[in-house]
């Protein structure tokens, strides 16, 4: 035979050297048929003329007689060895050329036609960084798929038995972080390209964090998350309050007794000198006091106490007004920076509602307002992810004293979706708290990411400084769908499948934990993880790392049981049970898993994202079309009640809440409201309320929302707007857009 053809068509000598070649690397992995240097000559030229005899140019014919020559001679190891080589190479060679089909869509398509390029929603997939992003993500996903995940894994990821998480990412970092500005701000800090002073205003605290997070948004794959954002800006407060406070008490006198700039200058050291770090919102009755035997130069005691009233009183204004500012900064910034190679905004959310002290509130007020307000053209701004942490005894109830701001916060999410809220009362979040320590609130992370208790280390069961480190799903509906109504025999199927995960998050962390300081310069290199700040830049960070989660993820329990009995858990209170039956087997799984090896194994309620509906299309080429389970195009995120199904607000909390507790990586319970919900804020109240009552960790609720873009209006428009009575593609007179602006002066207008 003088020649072969490729798979690609082309045609090449034929070499029997290449035959012999690969009969000696199947031999090799063999362990019963070692071949002598002799045996491979032979079977090559059995091989070589077999080929002859039947005329074969083609390749895959050419490998079923290798197959079946080694078989005939008594080699059935060494041709199974064979078979699995080439059955990898095929896989191999199919991934590429897949891989090649999806850099030419990411080349050619637009996002809008591309499923690929709009998985991420904070990626712009048709910028070039955006495309750019997406290249390295696809090719570092087919060298993780061939060459560094082990076989097994690799396959039940590929086959959809299991999904792992930011793939991607596998050999460079770990998903989220929650980051301490106020320690991270004590004396400064560097992102590699300069440090930054301490910063001493509000305007400056909202600009390093928003700096912060983008830096760690860079070295991580998953969000960032400010989970102590009040505590935190309520620094910036204090400083701004006592610079206002020094500059106005002395402008006030410098203009009635026409003080020299020197001796304001002294005035103010003076000043300082006298009150030192006392100069606080809450300390102005104790300044007063003070200021009463405070003398200088010819300055009679009504002098210096007009000063006082004048400064507190107008100090007050500037640094609420100042405080809006930063905050509106801080929010537009989050929807507009860029990070990873300027393709997309940080994934980014903060946690606040608990701090009492006066520049706390002035801070969660001014950020509520912020939100309020929305983006320049009135849009509701996408990032923060903004989370309100409830407490009784601090903003719950009527006497509390933050109860003006958990009012406030409920204005906002009716007419801006966010804040949602978080529930510290909850008895598997509350058994951590610790009066007036803001480490031991829980704090979320985005969409639901839960990081508090700590197996590694008891003593430090808090929330700063740690994340998850990844997290992988189970395909449970396929399971479901396996055991065909066997339950004992769909625990068996899931044990494997939650083996499975184990073996990948170790062997990924293996891999996460040789990774050095020197390759984190913020998230290590500056604290900002854990125990990192103990260590050398040429140091690894195994240890560090223990105090992060490595989470089992599912999805897709309502058609799991639905292909078990027939009903989905809202459809039958058996059903529910054994829903909650089947996810404490997993918490179970897990619990176990941490007492083992001492690392904090936990159980996650997957956020969907593109996961929901990767899966049921491979699943529906496997079982068919199912109703209720593969009849469309997603499978239900984690625990929830299907979107479809009919049910009540509170009987949906009610049957969600149980599943918060089993799921310690991470939870949330969604509410659909319709119609306008910002004119029924005492029914938005109400389902906060039993969510608190019910034990929901994490809930949020969602409404439609419509903008006019003329008058600004945000909220429910039928026919006409509620605010300026136009109909769509209507104009508006300038007489009557003109009463707006008065009417509304803080909503941008267009005309």
């Amino acid at each position: 035979m003088q020649h072969v053809i490729k798979r690609d068509g082309t045609k090449v000598s034929f070499d029997s050297v290449k035959i012999l070649n690969a009969i000696t690397k199947a031999n090799k992995t063999t362990t019963d048929e070692k071949m002598t240097p002799t045996d491979t000559l032979f079977l090559t030229e059995k091989i070589s003329l077999e080929i002859d005899r039947l005329c074969l140019c083609n390749v895959e014919e050419i490998q079923d007689v290798v197959e079946k020559i080694l078989i005939h001679y008594d080699y059935a190891e060494t041709a199974k060895a064979y078979i699995l080589y080439r059955s990898e190479h095929s896989k191999i060679r199919n991934s590429e050329d897949y891989l090649m089909e999806i850099y030419n869509k990411l080349t050619y398509a637009s996002a809008k036609d591309s499923d690929i390029k709009r998985e991420n929603a904070n990626i712009d997939g048709d910028t070039a960084m955006g495309t750019m992003l997406k290249y390295g993500s696809e090719g570092a996903k087919f060298f993780i798929d061939n060459y560094i995940l082990p076989k097994e894994i690799s396959r039940a990821h590929l086959d959809g038995d299991i999904h792992i998480h930011d793939k991607d990412f596998y050999m460079l970092t770990a998903t989220c972080c929650q980051i301490d500005l106020i320690s991270l701000f004590k004396n400064g800090f560097s992102t590699g390209h300069g440090y930054l002073r301490e910063p001493n205003s509000i305007e400056s605290y909202s600009a390093l964090a928003c700096i912060a997070i983008q830096a760690n948004q860079n070295e991580m794959h998953g969000g960032q998350s400010v989970p102590n954002f009040d505590h935190a800006m309520a620094e910036g407060v204090k400083k701004t309050f006592k610079q206002e406070y020094l500059k106005l008490f002395s402008r006030y006198l410098q203009i009635k007794v026409n003080l020299t700039d020197h001796d304001i200058i002294q005035l103010e050291q003076e000043l300082k000198d006298l009150l030192a770090d006392q100069i606080t919102i809450k300390n102005l009755p104790k300044i007063e006091k003070k200021l009463v035997h405070f003398r200088f130069l010819s300055l009679n005691k009504d002098s210096i106490l007009s000063a006082h009233h004048y400064a507190q009183k107008e100090a007050l204004k500037t640094t609420n007004r100042r405080t809006f500012q930063a905050m509106e900064a801080f929010i537009h910034n989050l929807n507009t920076m860029n990070s990873r190679a300027g393709a997309q905004v940080p994934f980014s959310s903060i946690n606040y509602g608990t701090d009492t002290s006066e520049e706390g509130r002035i801070v969660i007020r001014n950020l509520l307002l912020a939100t309020k307000a929305g983006l320049g053209n009135g849009e509701t701004p996408i990032f923060p992810v903004q989370i309100f942490k409830v407490k009784s005894g601090i903003n719950f109830n009527l006497e509390d004293i933050n109860y003006d701001l958990f009012k406030l916060s409920i204005e906002t999410s009716a007419l801006r979706l966010f804040p949602n809220f978080s529930f510290i009362d909850a008895p598997y979040n509350h058994v951590f708290y610790k009066a007036n320590d803001y480490q031991t609130e829980v704090a979320y992370m985005g969409c639901r990411t839960r990081v508090l208790g700590n197996t590694h280390d008891p003593q430090r069961q808090t929330i700063c400084g740690r994340g998850n480190l990844s997290f992988t799903s189970i395909n449970l509906p396929r399971l479901g769908l396996k055991a065909k109504k066997n339950i004992q025999f769909f625990y068996q199927l899931l044990d494997e499948k939650i083996n499975l995960v184990f073996d990948q998050l170790l062997h990924r962390l293996k891999i996460q934990s040789s990774k050095k300081v020197k390759n984190f310069p913020f998230l290590m290199g500056e604290g900002v993880w854990i125990d990192s700040q103990f260590l050398n830049k040429d140091d690894t960070i195994g240890e560090v790392l223990k105090h992060g989660t490595l989470a089992l993820g599912f999805i897709g329990l309502a058609e799991t049981l639905k292909a078990l009995t027939g009903l989905h858990h809202a459809e039958s209170e058996e059903v529910q049970q054994l829903g909650l039956a089947i996810v404490a087997h997993m918490r179970k799984r897990a619990d176990d898993k941490a007492k083992e090896t001492g690392l904090n194994f936990s159980l996650i309620a997957t956020p969907a994202e593109g996961l929901s509906g990767r899966f049921v299309p491979i699943d529906r080429k496997i079982f068919g079309n199912i109703p209720g389970i593969t009849d469309r195009d997603y499978y239900t995120n984690s625990f929830h009640v299907p979107v479809y199904y009919p049910i009540k607000s509170y009987e949906k909390i009610e049957l969600e809440a149980p599943y918060h507790e089993l799921t310690n990586g991470g939870h949330i319970t969604y509410i659909e409201l319709d119609g306008d919900v910002s004119q029924n804020l005492e029914a938005f109240e109400t389902i906060i309320r039993h969510m608190h009552q019910k034990g929901i960790g994490y809930g949020a609720i969602n409404h439609p929302l419509d903008h006019d873009p003329i008058c600004g209006y945000v909220g429910i428009i039928n026919d006409i707007c509620p605010r300026c009575g136009r109909k769509e593609g209507e104009s508006i007179p300038l007489e009557k857009l003109e009463t707006l602006r008065q009417q509304y002066p803080n909503v941008p207008y267009y005309h």
